[in-house]
């Protein structure tokens, strides 16, 4: 295997996607195709350096195939002095030593399941239903072949009353087909944090949820404000690596409105 190759198998082994790698490493989705796709003869050493650390892997083996080594411990002096004071103990000083040690170790692990435990709470934040008017879309054939849907607007500055809410809602008509047939409702985005897939001005077909799973895109809501975004457990993530991640503990009120399934083609 060369060095796209290994790339290539730890992101498999760990699922992660180029546009997921891309967010994650700062490397424009085209550049990481092109290097992933062999395009990319003499691919800068920063990149590799920055994909290593997103895949959570050496420099050495990504580029030469040899895996790293766990067990080969480097000692610092303070390490060095308690191993050789421990060989000084007899039994009952070990014993000793090592109750001390496990019993210090539980009371780590137990720090670091609390703050999981804490970093889960907000990953289960995004599950919460968001407390609006829900809509109430008109699926009723305005024609062969087509079907009604209430169209909502988006931006970063709206409040939660803009979102579900048939008072602010203008009715749309789309084709009613295998690619349309899970939304419930639509959404016309601004900006171009989402960009290249999805430009300013494109309407999005949403399926009605109160979550979504890592990786899919979705109609979130933070604080009273809109956004259309790439879940991430912990976060938000714009499509545009020039966007930055939007962590979800800033947050006090973080809900989901809807699955984002595709858009409609612009006329």
């Amino acid at each position: 295997m060369d060095y796209i190759d290994r790339i290539k198998q730890l992101k498999a082994e760990r699922r992660i996607t180029n546009d997921e790698l891309s967010a994650m490493t700062g490397i424009p989705l085209g550049t990481l195709s092109k290097i992933l796709a062999g395009f990319s003869d003499s691919p800068k050493l920063s990149n590799i350096v920055s994909i290593c650390s997103a895949l959570g892997c050496s420099l050495d083996y990504i580029v030469s195939g040899v895996p790293e080594n766990h067990n080969n411990y480097t000692l610092e002096i303070g390490e060095m002095r308690l191993i050789e004071n421990y060989r000084r103990l007899d039994t009952h000083g070990r014993e000793l030593v090592t109750l001390v040690l496990d019993k210090e170790c539980e009371r780590i692990r137990s720090a670091d399941y609390g703050a999981r435990a804490v970093e889960r709470e907000t990953e289960r934040k995004i599950l919460k239903t968001p407390d609006v008017k829900r809509y109430t879309p008109d699926l009723a054939s305005s024609g062969l072949g087509k079907r009604n849907l209430p169209l909502y607007g988006l931006s970063v500055s709206a409040g939660t009353g803009v979102f579900l809410d048939d008072t602010v809602a203008e009715e749309i008509s789309i084709p009613n087909n295998a690619r349309t047939e899970g939304a419930d409702f639509a959404v016309r985005i601004s900006g171009c944090s989402m960009e290249p897939k999805f430009r300013d001005g494109d309407v999005l077909l949403v399926q009605d949820c109160d979550g979504v799973e890592n990786g899919e895109l979705g109609i979130f809501v933070l604080d009273g404000a809109g956004y259309f975004k790439k879940y991430a457990g912990d976060r938000l993530i714009s499509l545009n690596p020039e966007f930055g991640d939007i962590l979800l503990r800033d947050f006090t009120d973080v809900s989901c409105c809807g699955r984002v399934i595709g858009k409609l083609k612009r006329k």
